[in-house]
């Protein structure tokens, strides 16, 4: 582990440079408001961002993304055999990534990358990117990422996390990944490893402190599912609920898809499209039962999820990175935070 020191007069042009060696993501603002996205043509990352609409998960785990295709021209020797779609897997950097996002990747880790089972399509993306992480020097209302084992200058999932000093920034390189990268931005002056990890300490302590929101999980394991399942609170949480699917779609822990088949002429692609918990016709059976069929059941099986079904599963905590953009986008203000602190706090009547 070293620490680099970056002239902000220099950090353009060093950015500029690494596009010869990696396919650049990061914040860029348009009137909704700033999205990570492919930093192409002259783009630069606008690293002076509070927060992102959308997390860095659609880097690795696209919205669509074609898996398989194939021919259905019947003189082709290989037609109608479904092969994977090609895919470029060239490095990548996703730079200025919030540390609370790049946890959130490990989260997903979890369900695409397992003994069992391994996705090609995400485990390729991850092992071709460099994180690249920015502190929160002053974390909005919203965040609670210190209750979710996240925070503001955490460093789980990064390669290397930038601390924003004003006229300069100070880089911690936490993996080699990251040392290649700013090697390809020319970003080379190391700085004094005590005197920077002393500045990271009082950066980290003094943003933590800012955050004002906070939940409570400490009970959730010794509550069984059951007893949570049957709360009586459920209805009054889903009472003003549109199942729009805004939560699902904003979260960085989400990982729920569809597949889907589209030809056109002789060129058949499968395809894998982003989710929602929340849609009616998510769990609807092809033989039109549908187990989930009241809004009611589908915002209990968000929460539980969330908060109960993940942490039994994985022992890793909740699933949840507590960003906060589900909060902040939510039509109706359904507050994970308080539905978090109803189950933690839920005691069965005797």
């Amino acid at each position: 582990m070293k620490f680099i020191t970056i002239d902000k007069k220099e950090w353009d042009k060093g950015i500029e440079k690494s596009k010869k060696s990696y396919d650049l993501f990061g914040p860029v603002k348009d009137k909704n408001g700033f999205f990570i996205k492919k930093l192409e043509n002259n783009t630069l990352p606008q690293m002076e961002y509070h927060d992102s609409v959308m997390s860095a998960k659609s880097v690795l785990f696209p919205q669509t993304e074609k898996i398989l295709e194939t021919t259905l021209d019947e003189t082709q020797v290989d037609h109608h055999i479904m092969k994977r779609a090609k895919t470029d897997y060239s490095p990548r950097a996703v730079v200025g990534i919030r540390p609370y996002d790049a946890k959130a990747m490990q989260i997903l880790n979890l369900n695409f990358d397992t003994d069992e089972y391994k996705d090609p399509y995400w485990c390729d993306a991850y092992a071709a990117t460099t994180f690249i992480g920015l502190g929160i020097n002053k974390p909005g209302p919203c965040d609670f990422s210190t209750s979710t084992g996240t925070g503001p200058f955490n460093e789980d999932g990064l390669d290397v996390l930038l601390a924003d000093l004003d006229d300069k920034y100070l880089a911690k390189v936490l993996t080699d990944k990251g040392e290649s990268y700013l090697s390809s931005c020319g970003f080379v002056d190391t700085a004094d490893d005590k005197e920077s990890q002393v500045l990271f300490d009082i950066l980290r302590k003094e943003a933590e402190k800012n955050i004002v929101s906070n939940i409570d999980t400490d009970k959730l394991k010794d509550k069984t599912i059951l007893e949570l399942h049957e709360a009586p609170f459920w209805d009054d949480i889903a009472f003003s609920c549109i199942n729009c699917g805004t939560c699902t779609y904003v979260c960085p822990t989400c990982w729920c898809f569809d597949i889907q088949d589209e030809t056109k002429r002789k060129t058949s692609t499968r395809i894998r499209n982003w989710d929602t918990c929340m849609a009616p016709l998510f769990t609807s059976h092809a033989s039109g039962h549908n187990p989930r069929d009241a809004k009611t059941q589908r915002v209990r099986q968000r929460f539980m999820h969330k908060l109960k079904y993940f942490l039994d599963k994985y022992d890793k905590g909740i699933m949840c990175v507590g960003c906060g953009r589900c909060v902040k986008f939510c039509p109706v203000n359904i507050d994970i935070r308080e539905v978090c602190n109803k189950m933690n706090s839920y005691e069965v009547a005797k």
